[in-house]
């Protein structure tokens, strides 16, 4: 498995406080990974550092097997080079039909004229079926997004997502709001998805964590403080200490 993103010594202070601490991580392609910590372990920051809303003040960044340096690009042009994250609020044209939602997310050249002169193709269309087999919404197609529950607008989301075809997917809590079903739905979809990228999701819930059965990596003051299975981490005195042990650990 080649190495796809690679940080090492990444740092971002705001006012004084060390959001990113000498953080150093590698993902290869494709993987799937999970990154839990306790609240202001850093992981938004982490987020927003590799999709470039936040520059760090030191570090590298390499994307890709040429090494692109991510740092100093814009949010576009990180999206361009096939970065896509999915927040925690699913964000889908809600009067749109699901197959709409898919259809205007589905990979055409990005030229300003490409929305004018966009033409359904037999493959596009074939794409559009299989996304939306794969996220649980073919029997949906027809419906208007906004009738979606919360679960399944997530899962259109994702779906709107891999239809742009990225080498790396970046997933913010997805397990939130879920019931039971849709959560263990939704572990299927990551995986799948896994299968062809990197997939990283950021999560606090460890039920859904040890569903996805990956390897793990832990978030501590901006730092990363283990790596490893589920089991292994949370065996870590250390993790134990700072995470897992804590009476206030469910606030």
């Amino acid at each position: 498995m080649s190495s796809l993103l690679e940080m090492s010594g990444i740092s971002k202070s705001f006012d004084g406080f060390k959001a990113i601490n000498n953080l150093s991580l590698q993902i290869g392609e494709p993987e799937l990974r999970a990154v839990i910590g306790p609240n202001g372990a850093g992981k938004t920051t982490f987020m927003d550092i590799i999709t470039g809303k936040t520059k760090p003040d030191e570090g590298r960044i390499l994307f890709g097997e040429d090494s692109k340096s991510l740092i100093g690009m814009s949010e576009s042009q990180i999206a361009m080079l096939g970065i896509g994250r999915k927040f925690q609020k699913p964000t889908v044209f809600e009067a749109q039909t699901v197959r709409e939602n898919l259809a205007m997310a589905l990979k055409n050249p990005r030229g300003p004229f490409s929305v004018l002169f966009y033409r359904k193709t037999a493959a596009g269309a074939d794409r559009l079926e299989e996304i939306a087999e794969e996220i649980n919404l073919t029997d949906h197609l027809t419906r208007p997004a906004g009738e979606l529950s919360h679960g399944q607008k997530q899962w259109l989301e994702i779906g709107m997502l891999l239809a742009q075809d990225p080498r790396l997917l970046l997933v913010d809590e997805p397990a939130a709001g879920m019931t039971a079903h849709e959560r263990d739905h939704t572990t299927d979809i990551l995986r799948k998805a896994a299968e062809t990228r990197a997939v990283i999701v950021v999560e606090h819930d460890m039920e859904f964590v040890r569903r996805l059965n990956c390897k793990v990596t832990v978030l501590h003051e901006g730092s990363v403080l283990a790596e490893g299975s589920l089991d292994h981490v949370t065996k870590n005195p250390t993790v134990v200490d700072v995470y897992l042990g804590r009476t206030d650990a469910g606030h």
